[in-house]
């Protein structure tokens, strides 16, 4: 979380700010060697996507209720960080994967860092610094390496484009993700659990409407599951991607944007895969190859390469209001470093 000193400083706070993002990047990399064993158990993808957010929603209704008034304040920026970061990249990637194979579909979706820098320059029309490029080139290109995207590579143009729409989703959710840290307009940083909590809300309604979780396999939840042939009950798998991979790694994520910048966030999050694959060898039994293990480590040294791109001249401070200080005392984002300039991921 934000400290005071450093929204006080009006500054970004790169070092913590990577540290929630590796973060972040474990606890969404973590949700699906828990979601496989569910699914390989009776679930279908769909449901354990609308039980991962609607419990995640159920456990942070009480912090929705305590920042109402964001209902009032930020209409725009709850309703689009809903139906983009939650229900839309959920919706996308799962709806791509019944068209092409996995490792597309995730590289496809982490083209989103690039995507990014896209917006910043063409849409926002501000500079985008040589590191970010350089980070987000090395880090898809190692990404495919990690998922093996040449491995029964099969071109189907309607899931390419679901997964385009999941990548412009995840775009939606680092803009919006800084854009809550506050604006020119003057108005205080929204709290990021408001966000998270509203936006799960908003989520959950959407993805109802889709999934029909109605016709859940419910009895699953109480047998057992099994990862790499070992007994675990199902149950204690949802609670993982409820609690972890789904309200920490939202909260940890968003607060790195605003810690970062959405771009440098953004290549730092293609880290999600390589840690990914790598609790699937550890805990599902999935082999690495030495290609995927060198793909690995170039994500990774694109993510460092990218650290060069974190303003480090102060900025403006942000507005004095609700949040001042803890967790929602975030500081503005620096010129030219992805402040977005839009009301609504």
């Amino acid at each position: 979380m934000p400290d005071s000193t450093s929204a006080q400083a009006g500054v970004r706070a790169p070092a913590s700010g990577l540290g929630l993002a590796l973060l972040s990047a474990f606890a969404f990399g973590g949700s699906g060697v828990a979601a496989k064993p569910l699914i390989e158990a009776g679930l279908a993808p769909l449901h354990v996507t609308w039980l991962r957010v609607a419990g995640a929603a159920l456990v942070l209704l009480p912090v929705a209720w305590r920042h109402r008034g964001l209902v009032r304040e930020r209409p725009a920026l709850l309703l689009g960080f809903g139906l983009l970061a939650v229900a839309g990249v959920q919706g996308f990637y799962f709806a791509a994967l019944s068209r092409i194979p996995v490792g597309v579909a995730l590289l496809i979706e982490y083209l989103a860092p690039a995507l990014v820098l896209v917006w910043v320059r063409c849409v926002q029309r501000r500079p985008v610094s040589r590191a970010a490029a350089v980070g987000v080139v090395l880090a898809v290109g190692g990404l495919g390496c990690v998922v093996e995207v040449w491995a029964g590579l099969r071109l189907d143009g309607l899931g390419v484009l679901l997964g385009l729409g999941a990548a412009c989703c995840q775009v939606g959710y680092f803009v919006l993700s800084d854009h809550g840290s506050g604006g020119d307009d003057g108005r205080p940083p929204a709290d990021p659990l408001g966000v998270i909590a509203f936006g799960l809300l908003v989520g959950t309604a959407v993805l109802t409407l889709v999934a029909r979780p109605w016709e859940t396999r419910w009895s699953a939840l109480a047998g057992t599951a099994r990862m790499d042939g070992s007994p675990v009950p199902a149950f204690a798998l949802l609670v993982w991607i409820v609690l972890v991979a789904t309200v920490t790694a939202y909260l940890t994520g968003v607060v790195s944007v605003r810690r970062l910048s959405p771009q440098v966030a953004g290549v730092v999050a293609c880290l999600e895969a390589v840690l990914a694959t790598v609790l699937a060898w550890v805990l599902l039994g999935e082999r690495l190859t030495g290609v995927q293990l060198a793909g690995g480590a170039v994500v990774l040294l694109g993510a460092l390469i990218a650290q060069g791109a974190t303003p480090k001249e102060p900025s403006r401070v942000a507005g004095s209001g609700p949040g001042a200080s803890g967790a929602g005392a975030l500081p503005e984002p620096e010129a030219g470093e992805g402040s977005t300039g839009v009301s609504v991921r």
